[in-house]
């Protein structure tokens, strides 16, 4: 029986595929299922599946998008590289490049886990967005899988499934959407709801249920009446009936406060015809036969969506007076509109258009330049939210050329979206003719026209808390950059003198003209004022400067006097090696004998990375960087942080108190094998809380005295051993 399922999964995956290539290479498709049917052989899915029935699904869902033979085989093999011995370079030898880097960009992917702090969320999708700019498919092989396993989401813990819900409705939803994949988008939406607020899911598709055959029956009498109208006008077109997602239909509800009556899209027919000319004309003749609300019309063919989506909208009154929308559109926009840029991978022309798919992918490459600016993880979380996951608004600039904002755009985004100089000079706008507040939501179709001024003295700083792209807050930013550029070249120049004092040097010293020469070519700086704002602005820290300087200074001297400067250095080495071990195992930079205290809020151990806080009374207070208390209280006092590091990183004759946390499903003698675990490492256990939560499962907090990070992780992976145990993590 068992065996008889897996080979109907595959003949299905043939028979999709050969749907729409049936030149297909199915001799590699066969190798591949073959290759991964022996690799995970008595491997079994939660479900109790083989688990080759995962991996001839997510096959299936990449024939259904009708990607090529390479995605679909690299498909099939997506879990070799991690959860079978087969390596990327056995996968390379047997299956070729292209093929072992889609599963091994997919396996990457994987092991990104999921969470709510700020900088490994940024850490996590910066990876995210280079796999994709490497390869595209990685992230479609990556959607597929996503939406086999939500599929089966059933079958696993309430935990999971919620954990689950929660990373695709945030995290591979948006993707879907942004990459124009609306097939996969729509089920991730619905699936994720039904988890996330079952209640609501279950109540909105009760209500749908009851009036169904109601409304499929005045659809398809709309559909008829239609269907003979084009063919009297010589229209050639399919005519069928939509159904809309429902999490696109709570979303409205919840967004716009309607009842499920007022949901106008709730009946829909759609037009799917030959040409564009086909398309205003259909268009043109359900305008004569139905009756068109005001406002409600939108042309996405002419203005084309950012994830590439092309149709005609429009909302019109039908029999009975019950509005209901038609969507027209040509079988090529049909088929974008339901797999976006998989869409890109042509087959009987051989091989995608490679400028096209450049275009498409535009604001791929813009993200990634925007992420390498961003070193702040909450401004790069910030930007990737504004420019990624949010709707489009269209206007026009007075010439009628057409500029796509985000939904809730100002007129200040606007100015910044045609050029720097525009928005800096601007000191007004009309909309539609009529002068207009700064801070005006933008809506589809406006037309916007900037007022400017020679005597305008640049943006103001309030305009960064109205607009709403990232493109206008970092021109802003960086006009203030450059206006206060002599503020910064006196700050970056006391803090470049502050530093020579350190080591021992005089400006007079190291500043001569053929020293600067060298260091400038080196940094790429025009002059040494411009460096002066760089160390300002943080772009380059003073302590390496110095150090060029210091050797560079060197160099200049006579032999005799280099001798004597490199004698002097290691002396001074020698000195600084030889100062006393500080009992806290903390060293304060340029501070000596300094009162150091070890902060509760993070039991920072040896091996983390560390950031010291002057308290006003209590000495240097040492945090881990990935403290709380330091990203939101501390930071906005940013002169009172000071650089601390770890002596030799180990102490043997110095403990420190850490924190974890642990999950468990409740079990007898689970308490005595956790702590048994804890007393063979010879740790102390200084500290244990547990409870049994309503889901039945233990919470255990527990504080260990140990020497080191080291020493933490083994620990961990030890209790993460334990049967029942499905989470631990330390503090943060």
């Amino acid at each position: 029986m068992i065996v008889e399922r897996m080979i109907d999964g595959f003949m299905r995956l043939k028979s999709l595929i050969e749907k729409y290539n049936p030149d297909a290479n199915f001799g590699l498709i066969e190798k591949a299922y073959r290759f991964s049917t022996k690799a995970h052989e008595g491997q079994e899915r939660v479900s109790g599946d083989p688990y080759i029935v995962h991996p001839v699904e997510v096959g299936c869902i990449l024939a259904e998008l009708e990607m090529d033979e390479s995605s679909i085989a690299a498909g099939i093999l997506h879990d070799t590289i991690e959860d079978t011995p087969y390596t990327y370079d056995f996968i390379k030898k047997e299956f070729g490049t292209e093929i072992a880097e889609l599963v091994q960009g997919v396996t990457k992917l994987t092991r990104i886990p999921y969470t709510t702090k700020q900088e490994i969320q940024a850490e996590n999708f910066r990876k995210m967005f280079l796999a994709m700019a490497k390869d595209i498919r990685v992230i479609i092989i990556k959607l597929a899988d996503r939406l086999h396993n939500m599929r089966t989401l059933k079958f696993m813990s309430k935990e999971k499934q919620l954990q689950k819900a929660r990373e695709t409705m945030e995290i591979y939803a948006p993707l879907a959407h942004r990459l124009g994949i609306h097939k996969i988008k729509g089920e991730l939406e619905d699936l994720s709801f039904r988890y996330l607020d079952d209640r609501s899911y279950y109540d909105l598709a009760e209500k749908i249920a009851k009036k169904r055959r109601e409304r499929e029956e005045y659809i398809n009498n709309i559909i008829e009446e239609v269907r003979k109208k084009t063919e009297e006008v010589g229209i050639k077109a399919t005519i069928e009936g939509r159904a809309k997602h429902l999490y696109s239909i709570y979303k409205k509800m919840t967004t716009q406060n309607k009842t499920i009556d007022q949901i106008y899209d709730l009946f829909a027919i759609r037009l799917i015809v030959d040409t564009v000319k086909d398309c205003y004309a259909a268009l043109g003749l359900m305008h004569e036969m139905f009756k068109p609300m005001p406002g409600r019309f939108k042309d996405y063919i002419s203005m084309p969506k950012p994830n590439m989506y092309q149709s005609l909208h429009s909302t019109v009154i039908g029999p009975e007076g019950i509005p209901f929308e038609i969507q027209i559109r040509t079988w090529e926009m049909h088929r974008v509109a339901e797999v976006g840029i998989a869409a890109h991978w042509k087959y009987k022309e051989g091989g995608y258009s490679e400028k096209s798919y450049a275009e498409k992918l535009s604001w791929l490459r813009q993200m990634i330049e925007w992420q390498k600016e961003a070193r702040d993880p909450d401004e790069f979380m910030e930007n990737l939210k504004i420019d990624l996951f949010t709707d489009e608004v269209f206007v026009f600039t007075p010439k009628g050329d057409v500029k796509n904002l985000k939904a809730g755009s100002t007129p200040i985004d606007f100015a910044y979206s045609i050029h720097s100089d525009i928005g800096n000079r601007m000191i007004g706008a009309k909309v539609n003719g009529r002068i207009e507040k700064l801070d005006y939501e933008l809506k589809n179709g406006d037309i916007v026209e900037i007022i400017t001024s020679g005597a305008s003295n640049g943006p103001s700083r309030d305009w960064l808390k109205i607009v709403k792209t990232s493109q206008a807050r970092n021109k802003i930013n960086q006009w203030f950059k450059k206006e206060k550029r002599e503020e910064n070249i006196e700050q970056g120049r006391d803090l470049f003198e502050k530093e020579l004092k350190k080591n021992s040097l005089t400006p007079s010293q190291v500043l001569k003209s053929d020293v600067i020469d060298t260091i400038l070519r080196k940094y790429n700086y025009h002059s040494i004022e411009d460096m002066y704002a760089a160390m300002a602005l943080g772009a380059i820290t003073p302590k390496k400067v110095v150090s060029r300087f210091k050797e560079e200074y060197r160099k200049s001297l006579p032999p005799e006097e280099q001798t004597k400067v490199l004698l002097d250095q290691i002396e001074k080495e020698k000195k600084k090696k030889s100062r006393s071990i500080p009992e806290s195992g903390i060293v304060v930079k340029g501070i000596d004998n300094c009162l150091v205290r070890l902060s509760r809020c993070c039991n920072p151990v040896p091996g983390d990375e560390i950031i010291g806080y002057i308290t006003r009374g209590r000495g240097v207070s040492v945090h881990r960087k990935d403290c709380p208390n330091v990203r939101n209280t501390i930071i906005d006092n940013d002169a009172r942080l000071i650089e601390v590091y770890w002596y030799n990183n180990v102490l043997p004759n110095v403990s420190y108190l850490a924190d974890i946390t642990l999950k468990a499903h409740d079990r007898t003698g689970l308490l005595v094998e956790i702590t048994n675990a804890i007393g063979e490492s010879r740790i102390p256990l200084r500290a244990i809380n547990a409870r049994t939560s309503k889901e039945m499962y233990v919470l255990m907090h527990m504080t260990l005295e140990i020497n080191n990070t080291e020493q933490l992780d083994k620990i961990i992976a030890k209790i993460s051993r334990i049967k029942d145990v499905f989470e631990i993590s330390r503090n943060k």
